[in-house]
């Protein structure tokens, strides 16, 4: 019985965890602003109405607000990634004049606004056993292993070397 109970409260969590950033998604995309300061400003308001609400209790906010802070880090460094390689690919002086070469110039200066909101918001990023994320593909810091999460939810063990670190990709 205490396992049933303990895997019914990480399932809630997971669905706390969906609902803030659900919440979060909300408040940023109705703000006028963009960039690491609106998104913290949504995080922070997100805690608050959704503890306020009873949603969530403080330490849930607090500790979801953090995962969710992560999670939003290691999307931009991948977007970041991804710029890179979209701006190779599209660059302008390779695309000649057009559609293309517009796209190409848009895709630049997103590449430049995600630079620059990846400048102040990276950290080295850990996700460890125990903790919340979002879908996603995580790689074990000691051995390589891929773990896929198809959902949000805890980050287990390495099935391979029961190793609790890991970096985290999409």
């Amino acid at each position: 019985m205490k396992n049933s109970n303990h895997d019914e409260n990480k399932d809630r969590l997971a669905e706390q965890y969906d609902l803030f950033a659900n919440k979060f998604k909300d408040l940023y995309l109705t703000g006028k602003e963009r960039g690491s300061e609106a998104m913290s400003v949504a995080l922070e308001k997100a805690r608050e109405q959704l503890t306020t609400l009873g949603e969530l209790s403080s330490e849930q906010g607090e500790v979801l607000k953090t995962y969710l802070d992560r999670d939003l880090a290691q999307t931009i460094s991948d977007a970041k990634w991804l710029g890179e390689e979209a701006k190779e690919k599209l660059n302008p002086a390779r695309l000649g004049a057009g559609a293309l070469s517009s796209l190409a110039s848009v895709l630049e200066l997103t590449n430049n606004a995600i630079h620059s909101l990846l400048d102040k918001t990276v950290q080295a990023l850990t996700y460890k056993t125990g903790e919340i994320t979002s879908a996603g593909s995580l790689t074990c810091q000691a051995c390589g292993q891929k773990v896929n999460l198809k959902k949000t939810g805890h980050v287990p063990p390495c099935p391979k070397c029961n190793g609790t670190l890991f970096y985290k990709g999409y």
